[in-house]
């Protein structure tokens, strides 16, 4: 039993993961039938969780070789090599290793001999990949050929779609078609980008899917979840302060669990949370941040500035270029807004949902308000 039921960014067991049956469910049923899956959500909204839980299901377990990687801080093929091998290596059983060891021949300099144990550890840096289509090349030839089917979720696979110098999505696909017991599962957090992938004739994983997007939690599961929890750990919270705190961040996940997380440390045994601590719980997640945020503005243009600081006054700006909203706030012009937006959206500081923007982070939002 963990201290805090309301664990934040990471998977523990199915104890502290709340719902998502239906969709634990399609993804299996996906799976088992041969299917890649694309995953589509919004960053924070539980989707890396969901994978991890599938993960953790009995039949999963017992039937497929599982990895996961995530890319989102990738810029290149090397990149995405090296994050895909370590992924695969580290997720093997130690009886499967020297398997990859051998298999994966391009890599071999990055293996060393434990001096105790006599066994390959890999030792792999980025400037170990010296031939990435080649050890693609061999990575699949592995997976292909391990002693039951295999299953590789990559988190923030939208990125391959920026590298330079190589047609990835091209070399990824084909090699992807021609596997036989390796199935997929490609998350992304960029909607607009992941459905281009997917859903243009153009693309090469064009109809090569089947999508699912992923949604806040339904409110009457979590609020249950976080009652009983709080129970289960000789505690009670007041239903209406769950939802408040559901409501207040629109049911996004790791935003609910943090602050659900603090409420739970401001509680003693024996006692009630109560809705009159939310604005304290409130404050204290984003004190916590505040450095951060001071860091993230200092590397703002005063373009940007202004921008984000209009619309975490505003909360969610659908007229974003209009006189309205630029008048409104003393923006300069709509050519200079479009400008300023662009790389606080490619950053993920600010939120692209249609022709709806709002600042990425609420607790950011905040701060800035103040």
């Amino acid at each position: 039993m963990v201290d805090n039921p309301f664990v934040i960014g990471k998977y523990i067991s199915d104890d502290y993961f709340c719902d998502r049956e239906k969709e634990t469910e399609f993804l299996y049923k996906q799976i088992v039938n041969g299917r890649n899956v694309a995953m589509l959500s919004p960053r924070r909204m539980g989707k890396t969780g969901l994978i991890y839980h599938l993960f953790g299901q009995k039949e999963v377990a017992q039937r497929y070789h599982v990895f996961f990687t995530d890319i989102y801080a990738t810029q290149t093929i090397e990149e995405f090599v090296y994050s895909l091998s370590s992924a695969i290596y580290v997720g093997q059983r130690k009886s499967l290793k020297k398997r990859f060891w051998d298999l994966v021949k391009s890599l071999r300099l990055a293996f060393r001999t434990d001096a105790v144990t006599g066994e390959p550890e890999l030792s792999l840096s980025l400037g170990d990949i010296k031939e990435p289509e080649k050890t693609l090349d061999e990575i699949f030839e592995y997976l292909e050929s391990a002693d039951k089917p295999c299953i590789v979720a990559i988190d923030e696979f939208q990125q391959i779609g920026s590298y330079k110098g190589v047609r990835a999505e091209a070399l990824l696909r084909t090699k992807i078609q021609q596997c036989r017991q390796t199935h997929f599962i490609f998350a992304g957090s960029k909607k607009h980008l992941m459905a281009n992938m997917f859903n243009s004739p153009a693309k090469p994983f064009y109809q090569s899917v089947i999508s699912i997007g992923i949604n806040p939690l339904p409110k009457d599961a979590y609020v249950k979840f976080a009652i009983s929890k709080f129970k289960e750990y000789g505690k009670e919270v007041e239903p209406e302060l769950v939802g408040m705190v559901y409501d207040h961040f629109d049911g996004v996940t790791w935003f609910v669990q943090v602050i659900m997380n603090e409420l739970f440390a401001m509680t003693g045994q024996g006692e009630t949370c109560k809705t009159a601590k939310f604005d304290a719980a409130f404050q204290n997640a984003v004190d916590v941040q505040a450095v951060n945020y001071e860091q993230i503005l200092s590397n703002l243009s005063l373009k940007q500035k202004a921008l984000v600081q209009a619309i975490a006054k505003e909360g969610t700006v659908t007229g974003i270029t209009r006189s309205g909203f630029i008048k409104k706030y003393n923006l300069d012009s709509s050519s200079t807004v479009q400008s300023a937006l662009r790389p606080l959206v490619n950053n993920d500081i600010v939120l692209q949902d249609g022709n709806a923007y709002r600042l990425y982070d609420y607790f950011f939002a905040s701060w800035l308000k103040r």
